[in-house]
């Protein structure tokens, strides 16, 4: 049990508003929604809050339509002047998911000091110290207190060379060794899957090499429910300070809630310096903030799991949402499955974005495709150096095989200068589009930017033209009335339509229903109580038969004729056998279909209408789990329909295109 003689005050950061919403929400909340509450805890004397930075950045504009840095001015605004608002940055790649030049990661921390930060928290999923040390300089440059990490995590394997309290101690030696301005240190434990013994044996090595002037925190996921133990262990190795949440976006994905710590800490000497009086009224105040949102029990419930397959909380919500939406959340368990090994060939990097999407992207891949036979982007590159020194010494037949797929050389030498030049990208996208080329709008752009997409789908464009995506967790009947909602974004995030058992969702009825041919695949959701069931269902009709669905006059849509020998209906109907009156050339049409059966945005056309295609060829392209999936041509023949718009969202049983006989 922990105790000291001498009473010590453990400082907090509240999590809610940045980690607390990745974890569970993915991020996609609306500012408007939690400056109630952030006002109101600024009153109740919370003095250090977490707000911007990771995915908190990026989901404003991804997905809300929001600017990220109004958002943080009006942050800023709701706790007034003396708060500490801090950010979370990712190193080389800065708040980005790829490499950025030390220029960009330079005007990054100039824009987000000069809307409201005062702490930059920042970590290396390598734990390289050489990214360390550059990325921290424009930090320390732009007058932000800096400070910097030691990524930890728990291996799902054996060893004893990384990932160990004397490994993590050397980080941070190193770091003290370059000369760098260090305001405080943090151990960073994403996933939420370091022991308590290694978080003391951690904290107790870092304070004996600390300055005294120079506090150290601890941050971790209660996802696998150890994270107030291992708190507790930090703290008696000489923790200063720690990061909390509080209900309804704390435990589970998220850090654990401020009253479970406090409670754990009664009789031993330490508190928390927060009234702790004042703790339920503000659960109150976001319970009621977030009443029109639909939690996922996957990121709300604890997960022990997570020690074998170490993901962050704040990668588990945003993945399992996109699983959901793309209809192959019954494969979750086998991504899992496959951790141990992407980790162990990897080379042992932390489990910290971008890290931990490189490896959920592996093991996606794995599942869907068979081990290694389609290395992600992310992963291959991180195998092959471009993003710095991997802990442990990558397998070197993955490392060949990803230079082979990818096309890429091993390489040593800095990722920040082998990044592409993304200011110039960017800046170079808004004068040819007539938009306004200020420091913002440039890294809106730039930060966004992933190698080979389209610029016209960049979330930087979208927003500045007004064609951001709307794809909010609401309910479905806020969902349905949310103000700007795009079609595409009708079902609830995260989880299937919720319908009756056994019919597809329904679309918007139009003249001309569009022709699928059986067997169709769709999902339902069934809610019984506060259980919540989603089930993905074939419907298989006789031979001749032929099911006819209305559809909305989108750009999803555009070019769709009224099918042959169909019955028009509003819904789902089902076609006569055809009779022979049809033509001939109209049976031979065949629909391409995206590999995936829930919602996905197609990214690629590669043909046009009048093009020849070869069974087996590619022809376009959609996005799932943030990576490009190809889709092949079922067939050979010429393109007489281009069903779909580039960046809409295509779902299952709705063609990309068709394929004439």
């Amino acid at each position: 049990m922990i105790f000291t003689h001498t009473p010590k005050k453990i400082r907090v950061m509240l999590t809610a508003f940045r980690d607390g919403l990745q974890s569970v929400f993915g991020g996609k909340v609306r500012v408007e929604d939690v400056l109630p509450a952030m006002e109101a805890a600024a009153r109740m004397g919370i003095r250090h809050f977490e707000f911007g930075g990771g995915a908190r950045y990026q989901a404003p504009y991804f997905y809300a339509g929001e600017d990220p840095f109004k958002s943080m001015d009006r942050m800023r605004a709701a706790v007034g002047p003396e708060a500490d608002l801090q950010i979370l940055t990712r190193s080389v790649s800065g708040v980005t998911l790829t490499t950025q030049r030390l220029a960009a990661l330079a005007l990054q921390a100039k824009l987000m000091k000069k809307h409201g930060t005062t702490v930059d928290r920042n970590f290396d999923f390598m734990n390289d110290v050489d990214n360390l040390v550059a990325t921290g300089k424009p930090i320390v440059d732009a007058g932000m207190k800096h400070q910097v990490c030691v990524a930890m995590m728990g291996l799902p394997y054996a060893s004893d060379r990384v990932h160990t309290p004397e490994f993590y101690v050397r980080v941070i030696q190193k770091m003290l060794a370059s000369g760098i301005k260090i305001d405080s240190v943090c151990m960073k434990d994403a996933s939420g899957t370091t022991d308590p013994h290694t978080c003391y044996e951690t904290a107790k090595g870092l304070k004996k090499i600390l300055p005294p002037e120079v506090p150290l925190w601890l941050h971790t996921h209660d996802t696998a429910s150890l994270a107030v133990a291992c708190y507790m262990a930090g703290i008696a190795g000489g923790v200063d300070g720690v990061d909390l949440s509080i209900r309804p976006l704390a435990s589970g994905t998220a850090q654990p809630d401020i009253r479970s710590l406090w409670h754990g800490l009664k009789g031993t000497g330490y508190s928390l310096d927060l009234d702790m009086t004042k703790i339920d009224d503000l659960e109150s105040l976001l319970d009621s903030a977030l009443k029109d949102y639909d939690f996922n029990p996957v990121t709300t419930a604890a997960d022990a799991r997570v020690v074998n397959f170490p993901m962050p909380g704040g990668a588990i919500g945003p993945n399992v949402h996109m699983m959901a939406e793309a209809g192959i959340l019954n494969r979750y368990s086998e991504v899992l499955r496959e951790f141990p090994e992407v980790v162990r060939a990897g080379g042992a990097w932390t489990s910290v974005t971008p890290g931990s999407q490189q490896y959920w992207l592996q093991a996606f891949n794995n599942v869907l495709h068979g081990r290694w036979k389609k290395i992600d982007a992310g992963y291959g590159r991180s195998v092959l150096g471009y993003f710095g020194r991997t802990p442990e010494p990558p397998d070197p037949e993955v490392v060949r095989i990803a230079s082979e797929q990818l096309k890429l050389e091993p390489f040593t030498g800095d990722p920040l200068e082998k990044a592409a030049d993304t200011l110039a990208m960017a800046e170079s996208a808004l004068r040819e589009r007539s938009l306004p080329v200020t420091e913002e709008n440039i890294f809106l752009v730039a930060s966004a930017i992933v190698p080979g997409k389209n610029l016209e789908l960049n979330e930087g464009i979208r927003l500045l033209t007004g064609k951001a995506r709307i794809n909010l967790p609401l309910k479905p009947t806020e969902k349905a009335a949310s103000n700007g909602a795009s079609p595409a974004a009708a079902g609830v995030a995260g989880t299937a339509p919720a319908v009756a058992a056994g019919h597809p969702p329904a679309q918007p009825a139009v003249a001309g229903p569009l022709a699928i041919a059986s067997p169709i695949t769709t999902q339902c959701t069934v809610v019984e109580g506060a259980n919540r069931r989603t089930f993905s269902v074939t419907i298989e009709l006789p031979k001749g038969v032929g099911v006819a669905v209305a559809t909305a006059a989108t750009s999803a849509n555009v070019g769709a004729a009224p099918a042959m020998g169909a019955v028009a209906t509003t819904g789902v109907g089902v076609a006569a056998p055809n009779n022979g009156t049809s033509s001939a050339a109209a049976n031979q049409r065949t629909p391409v279909y995206s590999p995936f059966e829930g919602k996905v945005e197609l990214v690629e056309i590669g043909v046009k209408l009048g093009d020849l295609v070869q069974k087996g060829q590619i022809v376009a392209a959609v996005e799932a789990m943030k990576a490009k999936h190809d889709v092949r041509a079922p067939c050979a023949g010429p393109i007489v329909e281009i069903n779909a718009e580039l960046g809409s969202q295509v779902f299952a049983g709705r063609p990309i295109l068709t394929i004439g006989g």
